[in-house]
């Protein structure tokens, strides 16, 4: 008896096509597989989903909007004229929150994104290359440690009053990036000792090549994590800053200066609070369960992971494993 070499030479081929396919999608497919059995996650997601197409998409069903009063209805309570009521000046609290609504999620992913990316750029660079700019770099993150971060951004936001309000984006990213500096400066520490970095510092490789090939791409979970969390982040220093008059001013609006002028009339008009404090909370919520979400599919061994983890399902993935990829190589007898 013997191996037929046409048939091994398929079966090698086959295998070789297989691995390179799980090799391409393995990890991909694992983390999606994990994130679209987080029931909380997959709700936060489509929360955040709905509110941008009501945010930006609200004028194209909706017949006021945040600058035409009404003056037939001042201080309406919540009807089918105005869903969530009127301002004393006639204004639709609907439009005007949806407005809101535009300004916290536009700075929160923006402003998210930018400071993570702002954190691993100090980070990686300060572990990587270490020496003079390392030590540079540490400074100028415990200086900003020390800072109080919203009483600078109360001071500097009155300097740009009258200029656009894309302007706090940068300003809330730049006093919220140091804490994941320094996770991410460790992290760069532990694998600039790896052998896939030095093999690449041997060859010639330029730093900030390895840096982006080679170090970022292995905290990639670390930083997407900190970037959806950050947008909550974000989301609640805008707020915070317009409450107390020093983020987006009038005549346009936020959700924060909304709430203040909700504030002012709880006992008689208590829709003009109820509804910016549920559109807040509402998005804060949503990120927070996108965030879980991420953390347990990227991370298999936290706990929320290991809870959704059933044993039927771990079964099922040993099976897959175990189980023949391919035919078994015809034998012909001789």
């Amino acid at each position: 008896m013997s191996f037929n070499p046409a048939a091994l030479a398929d079966e090698v081929n086959a295998e070789a096509q297989v691995d390179e396919a799980h090799a391409a999608t393995g990890r991909g497919g694992l983390v999606l597989r994990r994130f679209l059995r987080n029931k909380g996650a997959i709700v936060g997601l489509v929360v955040v989903a709905l509110m941008f197409v009501g945010a930006f998409g609200s004028s194209l069903f909706y017949q006021w909007d945040y600058v035409t009063p009404d003056f037939n209805a001042l201080l309406a309570p919540p009807s089918t004229a105005h869903w969530f009521g009127t301002t004393q000046d006639g204004q639709d609290m609907f439009a005007l929150c949806m407005r809101g609504l535009q300004k916290s999620l536009i700075i929160g992913l923006v402003g998210g994104v930018l400071t993570t990316a702002v954190a691993a750029v100090v980070g990686a660079v300060a572990g990587f290359y270490g020496g003079w700019a390392d030590r540079v770099l540490s400074w100028f993150v415990d200086l900003f440690l020390v800072l109080p971060s919203f009483l600078m951004l109360s001071i500097l936001s009155p300097w740009f009053k009258g200029q656009t309000w894309e302007i706090l984006i940068p300003l809330i990213a730049a006093f919220a990036w140091m804490i994941t500096a320094r996770v991410v400066r460790a992290q760069t520490l532990t694998l600039q000792g790896r052998e896939f970095v030095s093999a690449a510092r041997f060859m010639g490789v330029p730093g900030w090549r390895i840096i982006l090939r080679h170090i970022l791409p292995n905290i990639a979970s670390l930083l997407i994590i900190d970037a959806v969390l950050n947008v909550a982040g974000s989301v609640m220093a805008e707020v915070g800053l317009s409450f107390f008059g020093f983020g987006i001013q009038p005549p346009d609006v936020s959700l924060g200066s909304l709430i203040d002028v909700g504030q002012q009339d709880l006992s008689a008009y208590q829709w003009q609070l109820i509804f910016p404090c549920g559109c807040l909370i509402v998005l804060l919520l949503a990120v927070n369960a996108i965030g879980d979400g991420l953390r347990d599919a990227l991370d298999p061994t936290s706990t929320g992971a290991k809870k959704r983890a059933s044993q039927a399902e771990i079964e099922a993935l040993i099976n897959e494993a175990e189980a023949p990829r391919g035919p078994v190589p015809e034998v012909v007898e001789t």
